[in-house]
């Protein structure tokens, strides 16, 4: 009962990492710079292709391949951003929302054109594949890769936006647009390296989650609703907000599914209600 009740944890945990992973640009991008991007999925399916590309046509290596999937769709999101996103950036609330999501049918579009309808995997490199077994328990290789990238990125994260010059312009940057010109910062350059940047990180979490979450170009519209529910829940423009919720949501969506099959779908629901009647403004709070 108990090794059942760790397994259970324990996968909880790395899925929980895998939506923090997929999330975690969403909430810079929306957190950060007050832009409502529901297109956020389809920068994570763009990734899970062309890592399954890089992969299996081009025989590129697999940590190679994540690298390369994180810079091309962080160009992806730059070139966008300096095209498209930045026109919107004063408009409502609403006209981001219909634009994101035209942008996303477009990308589902142009996904089921290019690689077809049906369900595509990858193939994990040997040393990623197996269990490992720590205390009696048997966990998976490859889902404590996740848990330690995610450990990595979140510490890269925090550093980056709370002890670099440039985190320090990004905050200024989202506070006080016209202060942070007046001392001399590209406002539109920050705000396009940071677009980039979640992006980039969407795309290296659609590239880790296809072996978990498979993919399909119906992908961003089955996560959407996960990516905003780890985001609502933890707080837009934190690091540890998001990490906490994708990690508490993680665990009770796998334990429901577990020990209620039946309702355990829902859980993830319910739970998200509950937190958000307690924390309305999220677990964590970005400061000013």
């Amino acid at each position: 009962m108990l090794l059942n009740l760790a397994g259970v944890l324990f996968d909880g945990v790395a899925y929980g990492s895998l939506l923090f992973l997929m999330s975690v640009g969403l909430s810079v991008t929306m957190g950060l710079m007050n832009f409502v991007n529901l297109a956020h999925g389809a920068f994570a399916m763009i990734g899970g292709y062309l890592f399954i590309q890089l992969l299996s046509v081009l025989g590129v290596p697999f940590l190679l391949a994540l690298v390369l999937v994180f810079i091309a769709a962080a160009a992806i999101g730059w070139v966008l951003e300096r095209t498209l996103y930045q026109r919107l950036y004063q408009a409502t609330p609403l006209d981001q929302v219909l634009f994101s999501i035209g942008l996303t049918f477009m990308a589902v579009a142009m996904a089921t054109f290019v690689w077809g309808p049906t369900q595509r995997s990858v193939q994990l490199p040997e040393w990623l594949t197996g269990q490992l077994h720590l205390a009696g328990l048997s966990v998976g290789v490859y889902r404590v890769f996740l848990i330690l990238v995610v450990c990595v990125i979140t510490l890269a994260l925090w550093l980056l936006i709370e002890r670099t010059r440039f985190g320090a312009k990004i905050r200024a940057s989202v506070d006080n647009q016209v202060a942070a010109k007046g001392l001399g910062i590209n406002v539109h350059q920050v705000f396009s390296l940071t677009f980039a940047l979640g992006s980039g990180l969407g795309g290296l979490g659609g590239a880790l989650g296809v072996d978990v979450l498979g993919l399909d170009p119906s992908f961003p519209m089955k996560y959407m609703v996960y990516f905003l529910i780890v985001v609502a829940v933890g707080g837009a423009g934190t690091i540890r907000g998001p990490l906490v919720a994708a990690l508490v949501l993680g665990i009770f969506d796998v334990a429901g599914k577990y020990y209620a099959p039946n309702i355990g779908a829902f859980m993830i629901y319910g739970l998200m209600v509950v937190l958000l009647l307690l924390f309305p403004r999220g677990l964590i709070v970005r400061r000013s």
